[in-house]
């Protein structure tokens, strides 16, 4: 009777929306490096606010580098959603045992999770049935201390790489930016209703053209104590499984009843 084969590390593949050489990135890597097989694909450039774009009309580039030792990265000339693509079908030649997006400088909590290139980037995972986890802290700074998202990002691969998973699952992880001591945990949330006010400042430019500049505020509209804005301003890491699905099945069986079709 053949032996059957022994199965080998996990793969994880690992991209970003901020670029390859990101210090979130970075600390992403070494915070899981010894927990499997890790394959870097990430854009060549930063991406950020890119959302699930994708790529036509223009050709991609892959390029291999060299981040960290014992690690395959490649820099892409594409979007986050590009780099799941092209790892999958042109660097792997199979899909991931799990997908890992960030660490984003920046938070992508609330409604940012629909411009995220960070998160498009785990959707996009998702709907290749790879398991997914989009990681970011809330400090947009190039010098931000990891520590909390290193610890915490470890925590959550482990838990998930000891646990069957949903082979669509989708996390959306923020870390708040203070010293890991001060982190309280995590909370499994759900999305806050918020959203930013925004404001197209107007200025010139020094020919006299007019050209404008998208600044504005975040603000919460959601009281509640389960979301993840909630759990972010009370120093808890927010962890809010979302999907791509975006059908409103309560609204599609009041149409159902109410409309005459």
């Amino acid at each position: 009777m053949a032996k059957s084969k022994k199965k080998g590390p996990p793969v994880i593949l690992i991209t970003n929306d901020d670029g390859v050489t990101a210090p979130g990135i970075l600390n992403l890597i070494e915070a899981v490096k010894d927990l499997g097989k890790i394959v870097v694909v990430a854009p060549d450039k930063p991406q950020s606010g890119m959302g699930h774009a994708i790529t036509i009309g223009n050709p991609l580039r892959l390029h291999p580098l060299q981040l960290s030792e014992g690690v395959e990265a490649w820099q892409c000339s594409g979007t986050p959603v590009d780099c799941v693509k092209l790892a999958v079908d042109k660097i792997l030649h199979r899909k991931p045992d799990l997908c890992l997006s960030g660490i984003n400088h920046g938070s992508n909590h609330s409604i940012n999770v629909i411009y995220s290139g960070t998160m498009s980037a785990a959707v996009e995972a998702a709907i290749e049935s790879i398991p997914s986890v989009g990681f970011s802290l809330l400090d947009y700074s190039l010098e931000a201390n990891f520590e909390g998202a290193r610890k915490y990002a470890r925590i959550i691969v482990e838990n998930l790489l000891q646990n069957s998973l949903d082979k669509h699952l989708v996390l959306n992880v923020n870390v708040p930016a203070v010293p890991v001591e001060l982190i309280k945990g995590m909370k499994i949330c759900r999305q806050a209703y918020a959203k930013y006010e925004e404001d197209f400042v107007e200025r010139n430019d020094p020919t006299g053209k007019k050209y404008y500049w998208l600044t504005g505020k975040f603000v919460n509209f959601d009281k509640g104590k389960d979301t993840d804005v909630w759990a972010l301003e009370n120093n808890y890491v927010s962890v809010v499984p979302v999907q791509f699905d975006l059908t409103n099945y309560v609204l599609k069986t009041k149409l159902e009843k109410t409309w005459k079709l």
